[in-house]
């Protein structure tokens, strides 16, 4: 069994500190929000990392309190027959954001560097033209003016099987572990591999790789969000007062409330 030292220990954050912080901030991601709607940008925010080293808890707190109809999520499954003939870019094109939208890949075309490379999903002619070609294909949307933003989640290997470990032996956590984290565990050096690759072509001046440290879950977000707000260039914007109208019930007539189906109320004293 693994215990922290006194120093890890006093280095966590603490959950007041954590969830002060996080309310800050999801305000300021709602002025983000409206700031990017308003002006008609389109930002693109990649999310990549190792299995378990807590992307989707960060998009989750990205998101709670934002509007889905401009910052969406998208998380492709495997590609179809189809979608294996074409351009490989081409299933994430058609993601992209209109103006006005904030567009979260939870995985994206780095999968071809990832899992396809590691698992022999593609073929090593795929690979290196994918590692020439993505470069390029990035600048591309950038010249597009679309705000490209990079984060790769960093997770040690003792953390990671902790939090598998979770996975396996808490009810509502079954359902995130899957077989291909089982292979992402006993190919830990070739995705380690795979990745310095990935980096050594794609970490870019003008895109770079942001690397986030994803031991602690807390600060990992808090980082992650933070550093986002820093990326986008936004300002507050003024509302005009809003005054509620009077209800006009004239002419209309309420049904009975007996001739409607409740659901139970569990919590009724006087129910069963």
């Amino acid at each position: 069994m693994r215990y922290m030292s006194n120093q890890q220990f006093e280095s966590k954050l603490k959950k007041k500190d954590y969830e002060s912080e996080l309310e800050r901030l999801q305000i300021e991601l709602v002025k983000c929000q409206e700031w990017v709607k308003q002006e008609g940008l389109r930002v693109v925010v990649i999310f990549e990392g190792r299995d378990a080293a807590g992307k989707g808890g960060t998009i989750k707190r990205i998101t709670e309190k934002l509007n889905p109809r401009v910052c969406r999520v998208v998380a492709l499954p495997k590609p179809t027959e189809k979608e294996r003939s074409q351009w490989y870019f081409q299933r994430y094109v058609e993601q992209l954001p209109a103006a006005g939208e904030i567009v979260l890949f939870d995985r994206s075309w780095y999968n071809r560097a990832g899992v396809e490379k590691v698992m022999g999903f593609c073929t090593g002619e795929e690979y290196e033209e994918f590692l020439l070609a993505c470069p390029e294909f990035e600048r591309m949307l950038q010249r597009a003016g679309i705000i490209l933003i990079k984060y790769w989640f960093s997770v040690s290997d003792e953390e990671q099987e902790k939090r598998f470990l979770e996975r396996i032996n808490t009810p509502i956590k079954r359902w995130k572990f899957s077989p291909m984290d089982l292979e992402s565990r006993s190919r830990w050096a070739d995705y380690s591999a795979a990745k310095d690759k990935m980096f050594a072509h794609t970490d870019t001046k003008q895109s770079p790789w942001w690397v986030i440290d994803s031991d602690d879950k807390k600060k990992a977000r808090i980082n992650c969000i933070s550093h986002l707000l820093s990326q986008i260039p936004y300002e507050d914007i003024e509302y005009p007062e809003i005054v509620l109208p009077e209800i006009n019930q004239e002419g209309y007539s309420r049904p009975p409330m007996d001739e409607q189906t409740f659901v139970p109320d569990r919590f009724d004293k006087n129910g069963d």
